[in-house]
């Protein structure tokens, strides 16, 4: 009970730290005359991916690698597959163009870079400057590109974003410092709580750091993506909630492996065997997926989101059986293999052709 107090702790702790950075940081540039946009393009997308740098550098610093990997490449498939296929259940989600032309294949692409990285079952102190150096690069190339926005993209993120009124309690420069301050403390003391909490987990139910790290490390920082996607969802701002999914998991390989492994040092971040046997393929076949799901009619339908969350059912069951080196685990694998992925495949592909084509429409 003790454990799974600190967990929840440590979760409140990190999302409430978001919540804070996100807030003081927001207002601050936007009292220095930042767009919206810009501000909604860097700030509130690196704000909820927060949780998941604090955590990857907290196990960095406590010598447990794998917990950071896990993390990483268990929020990549966790927001793909449990988030957007929840949110797409609640209301077909509309896909924007630009996402189709330009983010999904950067998310594809940032993928296979990681998937080549770890070949070597290592990612050194070299491979997080060069994920670094192109988090700073998409970045620069995001506020390029945002000075060419339509109207109708630069009023979403207003509406979104919106300056501190005069006089307001946080329209102070003071206030607003104090609040990135007490985001970050938070988020520090969060991540500490919960990779303890995890380790703890781990020991417990005898099972690696990285198993951990992939589903309850994994679901626990991806919390402010579930509640910015789904209240998007909700709200009818079906863009962002899809938006939001591809731009933290562009962020996740980029800044929290890139931010963890500067963090490690010479020693790097050395990459589980089982994670590079299997979950990092998992990670790769569902950014993949995206392709033909978002393609077809340029939205994703509700049975489309169901697909998904059936998926990360199933992933969950296989990391489970195969902690536990299940008897049922080898029948598990060639029912999924030689059966389901197949049947999806071949009904996705169906999908694609058998739509018109949507209508031409714009956005950002």
């Amino acid at each position: 009970m003790w454990t799974l107090g600190m967990f929840v702790a440590g979760l409140v702790a990190l999302i409430a730290g978001a919540e804070l950075l996100v807030r003081g940081s927001s207002k601050l540039a936007l009292s220095f005359g930042i767009s919206p946009l810009v501000v909604g393009l860097t700030i509130v997308a690196f704000g909820t991916s927060a949780p998941e740098v604090a955590v990857s550098v907290g196990a960095v610093l406590d010598g447990r690698t794998d917990l950071a990997i896990g993390n990483v490449v268990g929020s990549n498939i966790f927001n793909v597959l449990l988030i957007l296929g929840l949110s797409a259940v609640i209301t077909p989600l509309v896909v924007n163009i630009q996402l189709i032309r330009q983010e999904v294949p950067i998310m594809l692409g940032i993928s296979l870079l990681l998937l080549v990285l770890a070949l070597d079952r290592s990612l050194g102190l070299w491979d997080a400057v060069m994920l670094c150096a192109l988090m700073v690069a998409y970045t620069g190339f995001l506020i390029v590109q945002s000075r060419r926005e339509t109207q109708a993209a630069v009023d979403e993120y207003a509406a979104e974003v919106q300056p501190a009124a005069p006089g307001s309690w946080d329209s102070r420069l003071p206030v607003q410092l104090v609040l990135m301050a007490a985001g970050l403390g938070l988020l520090v003391l969060g991540s500490q709580w919960l990779v303890d909490a995890a380790v703890v987990f781990a020991q417990s139910l005898g099972v690696s750091d990285v198993v951990i790290g992939l589903t309850i490390v994994a679901a626990g920082t991806s919390m402010p993506e579930v509640a910015t996607s789904v209240m998007a969802a909700v709200k009818g701002e079906r863009d962002i909630a899809v938006g939001n999914v591809v731009g933290s998991n562009i962020f996740n390989i980029l800044g929290c492996l890139g931010i963890a492994g500067v963090a490690a040092g010479a020693t790097g971040l050395a990459v589980p065997e089982s994670v590079m046997n299997f979950d990092i393929w998992v990670m790769l076949a569902v950014a993949l997926a995206c392709v033909p799901v978002f393609m077809t009619g340029r939205e994703i339908a509700r049975w489309e989101g169901g697909v998904f969350l059936l998926y990360y059912v199933a992933y969950v069951a296989y990391l489970i059986l195969a902690a536990q080196q299940h008897a049922a685990l080898g029948a598990y694998s060639a029912v999924m293999m030689g059966f389901v992925v197949p049947l999806t495949v071949i009904t996705l592909v169906v999908a694609l052709l058998g739509r018109k084509p949507a209508p031409p429409s714009g956005g950002h």
